[in-house]
């Protein structure tokens, strides 16, 4: 299945302060957008995985044209989707499945945690939270953040908008405790030695 791009869009945040206090590394978060035509608007249809195997292409082209926005290596990311109300949620959940998240690990070079997800029936201008979390360890408190996003217009009806969000580090003045980033790569190179040394 070929799905047709109506229109995307990338957001990009630079956070350089936080509670008064200046970061010692700015914090970058970008969202990069797509929307589609739903094909399955208006109507049930059993079987969605034409719509994952599509998934793929349109994930390696996000990808690509977020990473050459970035300033600074990948560690935490999250994905959402928003479907207009001809769709159902579940025409989201299939375009935002393993094949959709591999491209983006690919393109940064990893992330073994699992990608936070979330996705709702909305009209053209709903708010979305996108959640965030560590790529290397979902258990890295520092790192459970989120990016807001509305999107004027979009989704219409039979519309679906894709969203992938990446950030360069965790939340400025993080200090509730728990797994640190430096941990979890080390319980991954102890985990894998192979292939932390690539």
């Amino acid at each position: 299945m070929n799905l047709k791009v109506r229109r995307n869009a990338t957001i990009i945040e630079r956070h350089l302060y936080d509670a008064g206090r200046k970061a010692d590394v700015p914090l970058q978060k970008i969202a990069e957008i797509v929307i589609v035509e739903n094909p399955y608007a208006g109507r049930f249809v059993e079987d969605l995985s034409p719509l994952i195997e599509a998934s793929v292409g349109l994930a390696r082209e996000m990808a690509d044209r977020a990473i050459r926005l970035l300033d600074g290596a990948v560690e935490s990311y999250g994905k959402a989707g928003l479907v207009g109300i001809a769709g159902e949620k579940e025409h989201a959940n299939a375009l935002l499945t393993t094949a959709f998240a591999t491209p983006f690990r690919e393109a940064i070079g990893g992330g073994e945690a699992w990608i936070s997800s979330v996705t709702k029936v909305a009209t053209p201008g709903t708010l979305i939270d996108v959640p965030m979390n560590s790529k290397d360890d979902v258990y890295v408190r520092s790192h459970y953040d989120t990016m807001s996003i509305v999107l004027p217009d979009a989704p219409m009806p039979d519309e679906i908008a894709l969203i992938f969000c990446l950030a360069t580090r965790g939340r400025i003045n993080a200090r509730v405790g728990g797994l640190t980033l430096a941990e979890a790569k080390q319980k991954q190179r102890q985990a894998d030695p192979v292939s932390a040394g690539r």
